[in-house]
């Protein structure tokens, strides 16, 4: 028999904001110091390659913010569509475009306006024409059912209250046999309801 775990009560509006307007200044003063690694150093700590992330745009990997390295799990094939869950400055949403090449895209989106910028920026300077930015939330994705053949995601979901939702739309995306490859925390003990409960802590 599954256990069932409470969801948080916290107000989902409220947490969006909060939680964009932290990435926000990741965005737009990447160098200010925040309570989790940021830039070139991260991603060489997570395991990217250090050739691939020097040939993204500066502005790209100082506001990069991930927990893990995705595309470990397995290379993206040539022609493949991609759908980056939560894409911030668009540093795996790069490096996936240049795996899946021209005749691949990936679909690209974020809460955060300022993220999502530097995103645009970033396949601007690269020359990248496969990358396609939208706007939107990991509970209700802007893509259509059963377009991709990956699911990418680093450091998302852990911030969103309804993980179950989150699933659902992965699944609902996903062409018959494609792959879901994420990085993000996980908990290996119960967190007590009030610390679910403390909106504070979601960003904090």
């Amino acid at each position: 028999m599954t256990e069932q775990v409470a969801p948080a009560r916290v107000d989902r509006d409220a947490l969006r904001r909060q939680i964009s307007d932290k990435y926000r200044d990741v965005a737009l003063d990447p160098r200010a110091g925040f309570h989790f690694h940021t830039g070139r150093p991260l991603a060489l700590m997570l395991g990217y390659d250090a050739t691939e992330v020097d040939a993204l745009p500066p502005s790209t990997v100082e506001s990069f913010a991930g927990t893990g390295n995705p595309l470990s799990l397995g290379r993206l094939r040539p022609g493949e569509t991609v759908v980056d869950i939560g894409c911030g400055a668009g540093f795996d949403t790069l490096l996936a475009a240049r795996q899946v090449g021209p005749a691949g895209r990936v679909l690209a989106f974020d809460m955060t306006e300022a993220m999502l910028e530097k995103a645009r920026l970033g396949a601007e300077a690269l020359g990248l024409k496969n990358v396609e930015l939208r706007t939107g939330y990991a509970e209700d994705m802007p893509v259509a059912s059963g377009v991709a053949d990956v699911v990418i995601s680093n450091g998302v979901i852990n911030l969103t209250p309804d993980k179950t939702a989150v699933m659902r739309e992965v699944a609902r995306v996903l062409r018959p046999g494609g792959r879901f490859q994420i990085g993000d925390i996980i908990v290996q003990t119960p967190v007590p309801q009030d610390a679910k409960d403390d909106i504070d802590l979601w960003s904090g």
